[in-house]
């Protein structure tokens, strides 16, 4: 188990969910990964994100799928590739990510509570 933090640090992660809109094979990453482009809505917007879920996805099964990103970490520079949310997911037994999701569609951009 980690350090109990205050109600005040979880605050200040803004993990919000959004739909993926476009998702492709990243050649360059060290790591086989994705490049991910989400739609969190009107007032964040689009953005990019490098996730190593080759695993248990592909490029076509990602599209139009929500998924949970940390969106206030300062963008990351991953080879030739801008990325600028944190995607969420949860190492499975063997340690492939597996994406954190909902259960039922939210509205792009909301916040977890």
């Amino acid at each position: 188990m980690s350090q109990t933090i205050s109600w005040d640090d979880f605050e200040k992660v803004d993990i919000r969910t959004g739909t993926v809109v476009a998702a492709e094979v990243f050649p360059q990453a060290r790591k086989p990964a994705y490049k991910l482009v989400i739609d969190f809505g009107p007032e964040i917007g689009e953005k990019k994100s490098s996730a190593q879920i080759t695993v248990h996805y592909t490029p076509e099964t990602l599209v139009g799928r929500q998924v949970m990103a940390v969106v206030n970490f300062p963008p990351r520079q991953i080879g030739p590739f801008m990325s600028e949310v944190l995607t969420l997911g949860f190492a499975d037994d063997k340690g492939d990510i597996v994406l954190a999701s909902i259960d039922k569609t939210v509205p792009n951009g909301a916040r977890l509570m």
